[in-house]
């Protein structure tokens, strides 16, 4: 029995598709082999030993110590794409709010009917405060074409905009889902001289820690409406007050308000609602749960960001699991130590990176004899050694 524990309130259906004969779940698990978390900080959180992976139900990881769990050999998985859609609606909402002072009407009509009077007569004659562009046949420059930004690019297309796309890590089956239409930018200019709204996915790090700043803007169309739905700090603050207030940005749309934009003209701050739909929700829970099965029941790696993709497809014989440093005759004395047991390796794989990561070897072998787990993890280098039996 594998004991999960679940932070924050997740009451997704998916955990009820858990086998309850392999795993117990609970808020009260004192020694888990796996954690699901959404926004509860771990910075400070002690791991218990057997700790195998950590699952956050979501896209950013920032309230997880990536490196230290790397160190402990614990998994972190995140859930890629599974909030997309609702991401990918709400960019397509505040992008009609900030092209047509929707909210300000709103408010108004609220006003009014408070004051009283001919209402009907009023909105004819103050209707025209509220007018704004249509999005049709406009340029809308997606930064980020992950798994949000291509269906974004791809909707907006559909929308009759004209799109670009910049992306410098897009890889070849994310382009094989854009449309020829999204014209492929060469660098963040391109998109800074053609749009007419801006929308940004791209992960908070340090490199991209207030990249759209004053130097930035001011290579913007003027006029541009800028949308932010990935991380408040992408975008310089103080630098982004200062072109609303001069008229280059029209209006600055964002999921993760502050104490400098909450509030402030032109400012359009939302409290953080990109995955709030009970759709994403269970998406994410269900694509957590299948990354933590999978690594437990099988040792695969699916959507870490502190440990190499790897998958080896499961056979009847028994495995093991490896993490290590990425250091020359690493593999060799791994399995070297397997040789000696007289056990036979059947299939393997390795998986590293060039990075600070470790690696991640799999090894599929005709047995599993006592001492060979004990004798891999007396390797030098050696971070973490499971065994599993074969399936069934």
């Amino acid at each position: 029995m594998y004991n999960i524990k679940i932070l924050n309130n997740i009451t997704s259906a998916a955990l009820d598709k858990l086998d309850k004969e392999k795993y117990f779940v609970s808020t009260e698990v004192e020694n888990p082999d796996a954690i699901i978390v959404r926004s509860t900080s771990l910075h400070d959180a002690v791991f218990n030993p057997g700790l195998l992976c950590i699952a956050r139900a979501g896209a950013g990881v920032n309230n997880i110590p990536i490196d230290r769990c790397a160190d402990e050999g614990i998994i972190v998985f995140n859930t890629p794409g599974a909030n997309a859609d609702a991401v990918k609606e709400l960019v397509l909402c505040t992008m009609l709010l900030s092209s047509r002072d929707i909210i300000g009407g709103i408010d108004w009509v609220k006003s009014t009917a408070a004051e009283g009077g001919d209402i009907a007569a009023l909105v004819e004659k103050e209707k025209a405060r509220f007018v704004g562009p249509e999005v049709f046949g406009k340029t809308l420059g997606v930064i980020g074409l992950g798994a949000i930004g291509a269906k974004i690019a791809q909707a907006a297309s559909v929308l009759g905009m004209q799109v670009y796309g910049y992306d410098p890590y897009l890889s070849v089956e994310a382009a094989w889902k854009l449309s020829s239409d999204i014209i492929h930018a060469s660098d963040l200019d391109m998109i800074y001289k053609n749009s007419d709204y801006i929308t940004i996915h791209v992960p908070y790090l340090e490199s991209t820690h207030h990249f759209i700043n004053k130097e930035s803007i001011e290579k913007m169309k003027p006029g541009v409406r800028l949308i932010n739905l990935a991380r408040a700090e992408l975008v310089c603050d103080d630098d982004m007050l200062e072109a609303l207030a001069s008229g280059q940005v029209t209006c600055y749309a964002t999921d993760f308000p502050t104490a400098k934009t909450a509030g402030a003209p032109g400012v359009i701050a939302t409290p953080h609602l990109g995955a709030s739909t009970p759709e994403s929700e269970d998406n994410c829970v269900t694509m957590a749960c299948s990354e933590i099965v999978e690594y437990i029941e099988n040792g695969n790696i699916l959507n870490s960001v502190n440990m190499p993709y790897s998958f080896l497809p499961r056979t009847s014989d028994p495995r093991i699991c490896v993490i290590h440093d990425n250091v020359p005759e690493m593999i060799s004395k791994i399995t070297g130590a397997v040789s000696s047991f007289g056990v036979n390796i059947e299939n393997m794989i390795n998986s590293g990176t060039k990075g600070r990561l470790p690696s991640y070897t799999m090894l599929d072998v005709s047995a599993l004899p006592d001492g060979v787990g004990d004798a891999i993890m007396s390797i030098s280098g050696v971070t973490m050694v499971r065994t599993l039996p074969g399936p069934g």
